[in-house]
């Protein structure tokens, strides 16, 4: 934990970026930020159009430092990039949040107006937080989640026994009912009728059922088999906590979750999407999570607590 680091005359030294999205949907909490920074800090500003403008300014900041004004998303773009120039460890970076997405960056500690947050950005305290990196050079700050697969169903027009889907005119419906009988007698009509309603009778649309929502995952924690292949797994969610990586894997057969503490987590199976952060990603068929303890610092009020819990889904 340490201060900012003050330039030489004095006044911090901050390139600021405002996301596009932010401006567009409060601009007046962007004007109250940039206010308040430009008070208490050497302030350059910079409004990028879209993610290559935003990294090559964030790769020409020399020594200022990095502060975003945004959303969460804002917050992971520049986690991102600096993580991948191999930079994130070595300095601080600062956010505002700004926009309607902002659960992560409040969770993380940073306070959710823009007065308040932008004399953090000034008067904080830098303070290390982990992170999870995976082996494609993505980042996780928040939780990382495989939720069951979305359950399959058969459409309301399929029909038992053929899987044909009835046209106009069928029995099925009774469209065109009145244009076959017109010909036919009080007598036939009636047998017409009576037949066709034991055809709807007997092919009944069969009623939407959810498939199995599972998972065959194989999911292993620092090269100890959690869970493997013939075991369904409903959800699983990782999350940095005290310098480890919590797993938690739910199963159908079991009541209670499996639990285990790690620094390196694997997970490999069929085809299958996973939530990090504010983002879907996938279908992968195995990718590995490392633990970087104290891996980023981030700008923080100096009352708050030396450890921000990150996003999760309750201890369950």
């Amino acid at each position: 934990m340490s201060a900012p680091e003050p330039a030489e005359n004095g006044a911090q030294q901050l390139l600021v970026f405002i996301d596009p999205v932010a401006r567009r949907t409060d601009g007046e909490s962007v004007r109250i930020a940039k206010d308040v920074l430009g008070a208490g800090a050497a302030v350059k500003i910079c409004l990028p159009d879209g993610p290559e403008e935003f990294a090559r300014a964030l790769a020409r900041r020399g020594s200022r430092r990095p502060v975003v004004i945004g959303d969460d998303r804002a917050l992971l773009r520049m986690v991102g990039l600096l993580h991948r120039e191999r930079e994130l460890a070595s300095g601080a970076l600062s956010v505002v949040p700004v926009g309607t997405y902002v659960d992560l960056t409040r969770s993380l500690g940073v306070p959710t107006g823009a007065v308040a947050a932008a004399r953090a950005v000034l008067d904080g305290v830098v303070r290390r937080l982990d992170l999870l990196v995976d082996d494609s050079d993505g980042v996780v700050l928040g939780d990382l989640r495989i939720p069951a697969p979305p359950g399959t169903h058969r459409g309301a027009g399929t029909h038992r026994g053929t899987g044909a889907h009835w046209g106009a005119g069928a029995a099925g419906d009774g469209a065109g009912d009145e244009e076959f009988t017109a010909g036919l007698g009080p007598a036939a009509s009636s047998v017409w009728h009576t037949c066709r309603s034991l055809v709807r009778t007997l092919v009944r649309p069969v009623p939407g059922v959810a498939g199995t929502r599972a998972h065959r995952l194989r999911v292993e924690a620092d090269g100890v088999l959690l869970s493997d292949l013939d075991e369904p797994v409903s959800g699983v969610t990782v999350r940095s906590r005290d310098g480890r990586a919590e797993v938690v894997i739910r199963t159908q057969d079991a009541e209670e979750p499996r639990r285990a503490s790690a620094l390196s987590v694997t997970v490999s199976g069929a085809d299958f999407r996973y939530h990090a952060d504010a983002r879907v990603t996938g279908p992968v068929r195995t990718r590995t999570w490392t633990l970087r303890p104290a891996g980023w610092g981030l700008t923080l009020p100096a009352s708050a607590p030396e450890a921000a819990r990150v996003p999760g889904l309750g201890d369950g």
